[in-house]
């Protein structure tokens, strides 16, 4: 005789190729984000792509930015040219005076971006 009532199925543990367990969470009870009230955190993560880079740019440019910008182009440049002209010596200087370049032209190129959103804000532009 073919069973009526349906088994209950208890949830099992899944496994992926990687050797992680997912385990299917609880829902419907509030994550422990802190003391932040619900209309904050539902506010935030409102934030529009359009907002988040106004807000980006809003903040003051920082040389430690502006190092780890040139830094980024400095490596790429030494290991292009390392690679092309097979001479890691000339591309580890390359990228060192890349890097003395680059910083403080970075830095003072976003500080006068930074100046002139500055004065189109108290203008009244955009």
């Amino acid at each position: 005789m073919a069973q009526t009532k349906k088994k209950r199925r208890r949830s099992k543990h899944r496994g992926t190729q990687a050797g992680t367990i997912d385990r299917p969470g609880r829902t419907g009870r509030p994550t422990s984000a802190g003391p932040r009230a619900k209309a904050e955190a539902k506010a935030s993560s409102r934030m529009t792509a359009a907002e988040r880079r106004a807000h980006r740019f809003d903040q003051e440019p920082t040389w430690r930015g502006s190092v780890n910008r040139a830094a980024f182009a400095a490596v790429i440049l030494a290991a292009f040219v390392g690679i092309v002209q097979k001479n890691i010596v000339a591309g580890v200087f390359l990228g060192l005076v890349a890097m003395l370049l680059y910083v403080p032209m970075s830095y003072y190129t976003d500080r006068a971006l930074y100046r002139r959103r500055q004065r189109q804000k108290q203008q009244g532009g955009r």
